[in-house]
């Protein structure tokens, strides 16, 4: 297990009763994490935060089982200027979502107030079960959404967990609420640390491939010569050039396997540029 005994400061996106506060309480849990909490209003903050901040860690949502990729972290996990940034550990968290307000009467509800992905994945229940007219504003974080309800009339509701309710004393008018109940979000916590092989590992790269017929098959081919699973593949915008896209992987393994590390060195070879994002348990 990682050793985080020097950890003085843990980044997440806030503020309190976010879903990430709950991944950054659980992670703290599993590693014994004893730091202080440094709540961010923004991914690209707690990034920022991580990378100013001498031993540090940050939380992070990635993926979520329904809308797929956080876009704002892998963006600004790409532009990360300390290399030596890297993925440490994941967990899996279980997503529940509840209509939440500070009155009691759902047949109210005029407005809705969330994060865009929360609001995604409960579209199914504002479709059916508010008004066609509804007022949809996206705010920064559910847990901001709920605060926010402070500034709005009575009939509007946020998008939120139980623990959001209770931190910020609102009625839950409606639960389990997102339309796949099995929704789940992946976490991810970054860090300057180095990590020790699990014996069940996943290692995460960003490369560019040559604007050119075969480029990329040619990379992807690596990892089949050397019989290694790859399990996520990935495309954003490189942001540079029009049409020009970074690449996103995650295959099994660790770093310090000589088999890894030999094809990272070959995808190194094949492509215009790679950035290695950690290796790290399941």
């Amino acid at each position: 297990m990682m050793n985080f005994d020097n950890v003085s400061k843990i980044a997440y996106l806030g503020p309190s009763a976010s879903f990430s506060e709950m991944a950054h309480d659980i992670f703290c849990s599993k590693y014994n994490i004893k730091a202080y909490p440094e709540p961010q209003c923004t991914i690209r903050q707690v990034i920022e935060y991580v990378q100013n901040t001498p031993d540090s860690l940050g939380v992070l949502p990635v993926e979520n089982s329904i809308e797929g990729t956080v876009r704002e972290t892998l963006d600004n996990l790409m532009v990360c200027k300390n290399p030596n940034i890297k993925i440490l550990a994941e967990i899996v968290m279980p997503i529940k979502h509840c209509l939440l307000s500070r009155n009691t009467e759902f047949y109210s509800i005029t407005g809705v107030i969330s994060h865009p992905q929360a609001l995604a994945q409960c579209q199914d229940f504002i479709h059916n079960e508010l008004p066609r007219n509804l007022n949809i504003i996206e705010a920064s974080s559910t847990a901001e959404a709920a605060r926010s309800l402070e500034n709005y009339n009575l009939t509007y509701a946020a998008i939120g967990s139980e623990k959001t309710a209770e931190v910020y004393n609102l009625n839950i008018l409606r639960e389990n609420i997102n339309d796949d109940k099995s929704n789940q979000t992946r976490f991810i916590l970054i860090g300057d640390y180095e990590t020790e092989p699990t014996g069940d590992d996943k290692t995460t790269l960003m490369f560019t491939a040559a604007n050119r017929p075969g480029a990329l098959m040619e990379i992807l081919n690596v990892f089949y010569q050397n019989n290694i699973n790859l399990s996520y593949i990935s495309s954003r915008p490189s942001k540079h050039d029009f049409g020009d896209y970074i690449f996103i992987v995650n295959f099994d393994g660790h770093i310090k396997n000589p088999k890894i590390l030999e094809t990272i060195r070959q995808v190194k070879e094949k492509s215009t540029s790679m950035k290695f994002m950690g290796s790290y348990g399941r």
